[in-house]
């Protein structure tokens, strides 16, 4: 079974040899797993069931760190960095050849976020690499809120799991893509739409 723990220079040398390890974050549990190493993607896939038409979300610590794994950031990407960063907020962008095709949705967009917790943000902080991350959860499950909770579902597929208390939110983030430069809400989360929207001073759609 998995060790519980709150040692995060554990769980970051694991992560950069590429293993898999339970991290929590505002929203929910998470599955990280090294976002530039193929084979590390492909055992976030088994170990959570999760089908292989179902992309990961790359985590940062902050903006800057994405430079170099996305090819270019819109303006109203950076409003919304800006204001929810950190947070429950995926921003979903076109990926460099640096990053894993496995990591890709349409073959070429990536999902990036800054996640609002101190232990995954100190956790990030000591890569060099964004981690590919996915709800801790088996596929089809309910998404753990607990470092207890992902041991019950994925003891016995991963080594660690960092422990970083209650999660916050216990709903995914809100994604957020762009289309010829303005957003589109691809999943309702813990960031409603209206916000969204207000942000940018933009209206709903009648």
């Amino acid at each position: 079974m998995a060790k519980i723990g709150t040692d995060i220079s554990h769980a970051a040398e694991l992560l950069s040899a590429g293993k898999l390890v339970g991290i929590p974050t505002d929203t929910v549990y998470g599955l990280a797993g090294h976002a530039l190493k193929t084979e590390s993607l492909e055992e976030i896939f088994r170990v959570k069931r999760r089908p292989q038409d179902k992309p990961l979300i790359a985590q940062v610590d902050h903006l800057d760190k994405a430079i170099g794994y996305v090819k270019n950031i819109p303006n109203y990407a950076r409003i919304l960095a800006e204001k929810y960063w950190p947070g429950a907020l995926t921003l979903i962008f076109e990926a460099t050849d640096e990053v894993s095709p496995v990591m890709l949705s349409n073959g070429n967009t990536m999902g990036l976020r800054v996640p609002n917790h101190e232990m995954a943000l100190e956790l990030l902080s000591q890569l060099d690499f964004p981690l590919a991350v996915t709800s801790a959860n088996i596929n089809g499950m309910p998404s753990p809120t607990t470092a207890g909770e992902v041991e019950e579902q994925l003891g016995d597929q991963i080594e660690y799991i960092l422990d970083g208390g209650q999660s916050q939110h216990g709903l995914e983030s809100t994604i957020v893509a762009f289309e010829n430069k303005k957003p589109k809400i691809l999943r309702a989360g813990a960031i409603s739409e209206a916000e969204i929207l207000a942000t940018l001073n933009l209206n709903l759609t009648p």
